[in-house]
C-alpha cells in the first residue's frame, strides 16, 4: 500500500491515483459477510414495505407540486414560478390541507431554503429551483449539465447542488453498491461517535460521502469490510489542510465562485476541506473549526484502532459501533436550554438555536484565545417526565489550567460576557415569537440531568426508569 501521507498539498489540487488494485481475500469475503449482518442486525437496512412506503410518498408529493421533476425531494419549476409565492405561500397552503402532513415547517431563510414536513410519517427536506426555462420537461432534464446553473439566483444552486453532487459522486465510484454499503457504515459510524452534524461544526452527510468514495476510488477492487478498513488507515494518516478531492477543479465557465485556495484567500484558511465533485465546486466542510477537526480526527484514530483488531480477531464489529459515552469525557459542560411556549414553536425555535451554537463554542474561543475550547454534542435532548416545550443541547469544556463560570466565582475564564453576546444573537431571529428564549449554564459532570442517560444508566444513579428521547 502506498503512503497515505504522499497525498498531495493543497497548492497542487491533484487526485491521487490508485494506491492498491489488490481485491478481496477469504478473509475479507468473510469479514464482509459479518459485517453485513451486523448492519441488517441494527437495523440499518430499510424494509420492503418501508421502502415502497418512501416511494409512495414521493409520488404522492409529485403530483402536489404539478409539472416537473422530482428528484428526491428536489422540486424542479421554470422562470415564472415564484419561491416565496408559489412555493413557501401556495405550495404550503395546499400542505396544510393535507392529513397526511404534519409539521409543518418552511425554512425560506436558511442556506438552503427548504420546506421540511413529514408526510405519513415519512420526514421530506423539500426544495425548489427555478430554472431558467419556460418549460421543465417530466423526463430528460439532466441536472449535471451546468446549464441549469445558467442565471439562476444562489438558493436555487445550492438547491440544485445537493442532487448534482450525489448523482456525480456515483458516477465517480468504481462500484455503487460497495460505496453505499461501506457509506451505510460510516454515517453510522460518525453518528455514534457523535461527530455526524454539518450545523455544529462537524461533517454533515455530503462530506461522508465525499470521503467513502475517496477510499472506493484509491481502492477499487476492495469490498465494503476491506473499505471500511481503509477508510480509517487513510484519514488517520491525512495530513490536513490537504483537501479530499474526487475529480480536479472544473473550470468557472457561469462566473460562480469555485473553491480554489490558488485564488481565494478566504479558501486557504479552512483546516478540513472535502470539496464537492460537481461544478461550482464547494468546501463541503467550511464549518470544521481547529476544535471539531480535533475531535473528528480522535475518533477516525479510535475507528483505526478497532479495525486493525478486528483483522487481528482482537475485536468484532460491534465495537467499532459503540456509542461515544460524551457525559463521561469531560468534567465541566455547558447546558443549553431551548424553550417555546408550544411544540410548533419549539421545533422552529430550536433548528435556529442549533444552527447558532457553532457561533457560541467559536465566541469562547475567541474570547479565551484559544485556551478554551468548547466540544458541542450534536444531540438533542429533552426530558419525558415535563409537558412543556423544552429541549436541551450540551457542550464540553476543553479546559487548560483553571476552571470556568458563568454565574458567581472568580476564575481565569469567565465567559458570561460571551453567553450574552450569544442570547442575543439568538434573540434576533426574524420570526421570533413569544415565549421563544435560550438558557446558558455550567453544570459539573455530576450535575448532567438523568434524560441524557439510557434507561439502565438511569437506573443506577437513582432516577426513576424512563426512556430519554432525541428531537
Amino acid at each position: 500500500m502506498a503512503d497515505p501521507e504522499s497525498i498531495p498539498s493543497p497548492r497542487q489540487l491533484r487526485v491521487t491515483k490508485i494506491l492498491s488494485p489488490v481485491g478481496p481475500s477469504e478473509a475479507d469475503l468473510l469479514r464482509t459477510k459479518e459485517l453485513n449482518k451486523f448492519l441488517i442486525d441494527a437495523g440499518l437496512y430499510e424494509s420492503k414495505e418501508e421502502s415502497l412506503k418512501r416511494m409512495k410518498v414521493l409520488s404522492i408529493i409529485e403530483q402536489v407540486h404539478g409539472p416537473g421533476t422530482s428528484i428526491d425531494t428536489l422540486c424542479v419549476g421554470p422562470s415564472y414560478v415564484n419561491r416565496d409565492e408559489d412555493f413557501f405561500f401556495g405550495l404550503h397552503n395546499m400542505l396544510t390541507e393535507m392529513e397526511e402532513v404534519t409539521e409543518l415547517q418552511p425554512v425560506p431563510v436558511a442556506h438552503v431554503p427548504a420546506m421540511k414536513f413529514k408526510f405519513d410519517g415519512i420526514s421530506i427536506n423539500l426544495f425548489y429551483a427555478s430554472i431558467s426555462l419556460l418549460v421543465v420537461p417530466r423526463e430528460g432534464l439532466d441536472i449535471l449539465d451546468n446549464s441549469v446553473l445558467y442565471n439562476v439566483d444562489e438558493p436555487t444552486t445550492r438547491s440544485l447542488n445537493g442532487c448534482r453532487y450525489t448523482d456525480q459522486i456515483l458516477k465517480l465510484v468504481p462500484s455503487v453498491e460497495h460505496f453505499r454499503t461501506t457509506l451505510r457504515c460510516i454515517r453510522f459510524w460518525a453518528k455514534q461517535r457523535g461527530i455526524y452534524s454539518n450545523v455544529t461544526g462537524f461533517l454533515g452527510g455530503v462530506s461522508w460521502a465525499i470521503m467513502v468514495a475517496r477510499v472506493c476510488q484509491v481502492y477499487p477492487n476492495a469490498i465494503p469490510s476491506m473499505l471500511v478498513s481503509r477508510f480509517f488507515k487513510v484519514f488517520s494518516h491525512w495530513r490536513w489542510p490537504n483537501p479530499v478531492m474526487l475529480c480536479t477543479l472544473q473550470e468557472n465557465e457561469l462566473g460562480l465562485d469555485v473553491w480554489d485556495p490558488r485564488k481565494n484567500p478566504e479558501d486557504r484558511t479552512h483546516c478540513m476541506p472535502i470539496i464537492t465533485p460537481a461544478y461550482p465546486s464547494m468546501n463541503s466542510s467550511y464549518n470544521v473549526s481547529t476544535t471539531t477537526l480535533g475531535v473528528i480526527t480522535e475518533q477516525i484514530l479510535f475507528g483505526n484502532r478497532i479495525c486493525e483488531d478486528i483483522e487481528l480477531k482482537k475485536a468484532e464489529w460491534p465495537a467499532l459501533f459503540e456509542a461515544y459515552m460524551f457525559f463521561k469525557r469531560y468534567k465541566n459542560y455547558l447546558q443549553i436550554d431551548i424553550v417555546a411556549l408550544n411544540t410548533d414553536d419549539l421545533r422552529e425555535w430550536k433548528d435556529w438555536v442549533e444552527s447558532q451554537i457553532r457561533q457560541l463554542t467559536l465566541m469562547i474561543e475567541r474570547d479565551t484565545k484559544g485556551k478554551l475550547q468548547c466540544h458541542p454534542y450534536p444531540r438533542a435532548y429533552s426530558d419525558p417526565s415535563k409537558h412543556c416545550a423544552h429541549i436541551a443541547f450540551f457542550m464540553g469544556l476543553m479546559r487548560k489550567q483553571s476552571d470556568v463560570v458563568i454565574g458567581e466565582g472568580q476564575s481565569q475564564f469567565d465567559i458570561r460576557g460571551t453567553v450574552d453576546e450569544f442570547r442575543h444573537l439568538v434573540n434576533m431571529y426574524v420570526f421570533w415569537r413569544p415565549g421563544m428564549d435560550v438558557y446558558v449554564s455550567r453544570v459539573r459532570a455530576k450535575q448532567i440531568p438523568v434524560y441524557v442517560f439510557p434507561e439502565r444508566i438511569r437506573a443506577s444513579r437513582g432516577a426513576k426508569a424512563s426512556t430519554s428521547s432525541d428531537v
